[in-house]
């Protein structure tokens, strides 16, 4: 059975930094590409950033230079470290596998001014 398991989270005010992780079970991690994702209050669900098996990330636009993905092969864990938080990352947060396939089950993320 593949679970992912989030943590981390919580609340912080604007210029804070929170780390969320997400940690993979039942399947083989390191060939899997991963993904971030948040669903802001009241609108769609959307990418935060992308990481392949070995390392390679891509980031949408407005979070690059602020949020870092990263993974830990041998702990099968994905990490997105959020520096410079601003209230408008408000969102609830998902990992998940690159294919869309598998998700984790959120954690909500909340920056306040």
């Amino acid at each position: 059975q593949v679970r992912l398991v989030q943590s981390g989270g919580g609340s912080v005010q604007a210029g804070g930094s929170l780390r969320l992780t997400c940690k993979a079970s039942g399947l083989n991690f390191r060939l899997y590409s991963m993904a971030w994702y948040r669903q802001p209050p009241g609108k769609q669900r959307e990418l935060v950033g992308t990481i392949t098996g070995g390392g390679d990330t891509n980031y949408v636009d407005s979070n690059e230079g602020r949020f870092t993905i990263s993974r830990d092969n041998v702990r099968r864990t994905m990490y997105l470290q959020m520096n410079s938080l601003k209230p408008e990352d408000t969102a609830e947060y998902f990992c998940a596998t690159g294919d869309q396939r598998f998700w984790g089950q959120g954690t909500q993320v909340t920056v306040s001014s």
